[in-house]
């Protein structure tokens, strides 16, 4: 499962542990986070903000 950073802040979200305090179950692909989620720790970068810290094949 992958993780994604925001630029801003350096909030990461892992695919593998959701974000239960947004509704994202652990599991959760950030394919099936909104388009519109903005950062849970700034909300000052959007989704499309974030980048990809590791591949999906990793653990």
């Amino acid at each position: 499962m992958a993780r994604y950073r925001c630029p801003g802040c350096g909030f990461e979200y892992d695919e593998s542990k959701g974000y239960a305090h947004e509704g994202f179950v652990p599991g959760t692909p950030w394919k099936e986070v909104p388009d519109d989620w903005a950062c849970a720790d700034c909300a000052v970068r959007d989704k499309a903000d974030f980048v990809r810290v590791d591949s999906p094949t990793q653990k």
